[in-house]
């Protein structure tokens, strides 16, 4: 990178660099990503280390986007590629994102493609941030879809069919939140499980309607950790976990159970939902080898919950104890083993 930014530099032409910028973007369109981002990681450099303009910048860029249509016919995934190109300018110490949205728009807009790159850009600007502080620099920066769209579009249906609700209305506009009672939220989240909602638009769920307060209290861990286990059993005969169910909701349970209290809680509300289902056999070592092997609970608050006396949590402890005794051996060997390596 640093040997690039000096050849960049010692071409000393800088109101000739937007031909730089049109060939660099030209020459990587149909390579690898990886090759892409490095691109947009030089041009990024570059506006940040103010060897290159904005204008020269956008002068570049908009010399390919008015062919891109065009060029769409030999490269469906234009877009895509375009925003992989793009995305890495809108890191801190480049451009602005209402600045730069605006600015890619102009040659796109008439030709109704300005909101498919946006989206694309979007994307993939979510994957290293959460769609909530996408969404706020979104309306910190005073953008509006009315901008990108033709004029008789439903705004409000394009965000709900493009998934991005995220960017509209600011947190003003939004329902105070209610706190949830456990039962209303396992329904709720038993509902995104069900409709095989991928982790994100969860996290985007609870960030949306749940107080930080809320999501680090005992109710909200419980709950979760009920409806994703109970996602994960078949109900043949006899009852059995689907793994592969764990092991896709392993980074959502981390994420909000990732503390030695709440692993706790959360293995009382899983002998709870084995109590419920009458402890049916073997489910809940099933459960426990899961959820040690994608390490969602670690081996403290296991062993906390075997020595456990909590009052509240007795209810059908004995029997659930029975049926992991060979968890808890093989537990104790596995460390013994580790202690003596």
């Amino acid at each position: 990178m640093k040997e690039a930014l000096q050849c960049v530099q010692e071409l000393s032409c800088p109101s000739q660099l937007y031909v730089f910028v049109r060939n660099g973007i030209e020459s990587t369109l149909e390579r690898s990503m990886i090759a892409r981002e490095h691109m947009g990681l030089l041009l990024y450099q570059m506006v940040k280390a103010g060897s290159l303009s904005k204008e020269q910048y956008y002068k570049g860029v908009h010399e390919i986007l008015e062919i891109a249509e065009d060029m769409e016919i030999d490269i469906p995934h234009i877009w895509l590629y375009l925003a992989g190109l793009i995305t890495p300018i809108l890191r801190e110490g480049g451009i602005a994102m209402e600045e730069l949205f605006r600015e890619i728009a102009k040659p796109l807009v008439p030709i109704g493609k300005a909101s498919t790159l946006l989206l694309e850009i979007l994307g993939l600007l979510c994957k290293g941030m959460s769609h909530k502080k996408a969404g706020t620099l979104w309306r910190e920066g005073g953008l509006s879809w009315k901008e990108f769209l033709p004029e008789d579009q439903d705004v409000n249906k394009f965000g709900r069919e493009q998934k991005v609700e995220y960017t509209m209305g600011d947190s003003s506009d939004m329902p105070s939140r209610k706190e949830l009672t456990a039962e209303e939220l396992c329904k709720q989240m038993e509902k995104l499980l069900k409709e095989n909602s991928n982790n994100q638009r969860i996290y985007d769920w609870i960030e949306a309607n749940l107080s930080e307060q809320q999501v680090s209290s005992t109710v909200f861990v419980r709950a979760l950790m009920t409806s994703v286990c109970h996602s994960a059993i078949v109900f043949e005969n006899p009852y059995r976990v689907d793994t592969a169910v764990i092991k896709s909701r392993a980074k959502l349970l981390q994420k909000y159970v990732n503390e030695e209290q709440k692993e706790l809680q959360a293995l009382y509300a899983l002998q709870a939902l084995v109590v419920k289902l009458d402890q049916p056999p073997n489910l809940l070592r099933m459960f426990f080898d899961a959820l040690y092997d994608e390490d969602v609970i670690k081996e403290e608050a296991f062993y906390k919950w075997e020595s456990s006396k909590d009052p509240a949590e007795q209810q059908g402890k004995g029997v659930a104890l029975k049926s992991v005794t060979a968890f808890f051996t093989w537990l104790r060997e596995a460390e013994d083993e580790s202690d003596n390596n």
